[in-house]
């Protein structure tokens, strides 16, 4: 990650927000490229435990998590706070968007 540039993410941004009205929306708009395009399951590092990303969902609070699960607990963590593994899985790009967006 971290391979793309501010105009990508910008690009990628306007992309996913298009039609979006008010910072709800916009985060619906990435929410939605996310769900298209990042490719789960996938093993992330939380707190130097690895887990398994499963899912991703819209919190009531506005955030975007990732559904992780290692054994037979399952936790939502916020999709920001995730240590990505090297390499990252397919469509993390729009993580990597999410975050600029999100400043």
């Amino acid at each position: 990650m971290g391979t793309l540039d501010r105009a990508e993410l910008e690009a990628m941004i306007e992309k996913s927000t298009v039609d979006a009205y008010g910072e709800d929306e916009q985060r619906i708009g990435l929410f939605t490229m996310l769900e298209e395009y990042l490719d789960l399951p996938f093993t992330a590092t939380v707190l130097g435990v690895e887990v398994t990303v499963c899912g991703i969902d819209l919190r009531p609070d506005g955030r975007i998590a990732a559904l992780c699960s290692r054994g037979r607990v399952q936790q939502s963590i916020g999709i920001l706070d995730l240590l990505l593994p090297s390499p990252a899985p397919e469509g993390a790009e729009w993580i990597e968007a999410y975050r600029h967006w999100a400043g």
